[in-house]
């Protein structure tokens, strides 16, 4: 199974509370990932020890310049951005370079998968909604 990384520990939460949907990846990363595809989402730093959040699937994998992003997907990132600045600012704190409106990026969106929900599981069999 494909592994979707996260470093920062700050995005657990977001993660956890369904705010953090996508993530956006420097650089074309349509090679890596699929849509439909299932990965695992994790939280740690190369070479040591990760936590595994939860198993997702694709919904969609979009590549275009940073200037492209709508702020849609950059609040689907972080939900505390908005603006091409911040999400610039951010990722050349990640990436450790300088990253510009031309630069190209992955909008990776994805859904967390969760094992047999009540409400799905009830509705797939009929039960609940009105009653005779």
């Amino acid at each position: 199974m494909q592994v979707l990384n996260f470093y920062s520990t700050i995005f657990a939460d977001q993660l956890k509370r369904g705010r953090k949907t996508a993530t956006i990846r420097l650089g074309d990363k349509s090679h890596k990932y699929k849509k439909n595809q299932a990965v695992m989402v994790t939280i740690g730093y190369q070479h040591s020890p990760r936590e595994k959040i939860f198993d997702a699937v694709i919904d969609q994998v979009e590549v275009k310049r940073v200037r492209d992003l709508t702020p849609r997907d950059i609040e689907h990132d972080n939900p505390e951005f908005r603006r091409h600045e911040e999400m610039i600012h951010f990722l050349e704190q990640i990436y450790g370079k300088k990253v510009t409106m031309d630069d190209i990026v992955t909008v990776v969106r994805f859904s967390q998968i969760i094992v047999n929900p009540p409400a799905f599981t009830d509705a797939r069999l009929g039960i609940g909604g009105a009653q005779n």
